[in-house]
Order: C-alpha cells, then sequence, then structure tokens
C-alpha cells in the first residue's frame, strides 16, 4: 500500500485529545480575541478541522501581525527563518 501524503500524516499522536477533554471545545476558544502584536501559543485543536496549522507549528509561540476575517496572521520562527501561519482562534492560545 502507497505510504499517504496528507497534511495530516505522522500526527496520531501530536493530534489526539486526552479521553477527558474529548468532543467538542468550549465556545469561549472561538470568541477570543487577540490584538496586534499579541505573543500566542499554537496548540492545535483537532476537533475543528477549519483554520488548522500545519502540524510542524504545534507547540510554537508567534506574534499575531494582523487578523484576516475571523483568522489571524502570524509571524513564527522555523529554524533560521521567519514564516507566516494562518489559523483560527481556536487552536491559539494567549502566552501568560
Amino acid at each position: 500500500m502507497a505510504q499517504s501524503r496528507g497534511e495530516r500524516r505522522k500526527t496520531r499522536h501530536k493530534l489526539k485529545k486526552s479521553s477527558r477533554k474529548r468532543g467538542l471545545s468550549p465556545v469561549s476558544k472561538a470568541i477570543q480575541e487577540f490584538g496586534i502584536g499579541d505573543m500566542v501559543h499554537i496548540i492545535i485543536d483537532p476537533s475543528i478541522h477549519k483554520g488548522m496549522p500545519h502540524h510542524k507549528f504545534h507547540g510554537k509561540t508567534g506574534k499575531v501581525v494582523s487578523q484576516r476575517g475571523r483568522a489571524y496572521l502570524l509571524s513564527v520562527r522555523d529554524g533560521n527563518a521567519m514564516k507566516e501561519v494562518i489559523t483560527y482562534p481556536q487552536h491559539l492560545s494567549p502566552q501568560r
């Protein structure tokens, strides 16, 4: 059988919820707002497929550059390069 080359390959453990957190995420995650210049952590919520960033950015911290509709444009360091990531607020949490 040919190896899968999809976007969610090699994410069996990374994009899995614990048994107590299964199901829909709270609405408060969807309506949270961030300002330009805020630092946020990218923690992917696997129950929400729209606006999901690539799994290599899971656990990274980025800076909010702008807002595009309901999504946010983030600047994230990937090695020595700065990448731009577009993601929904359900996959973000504020840096404390």
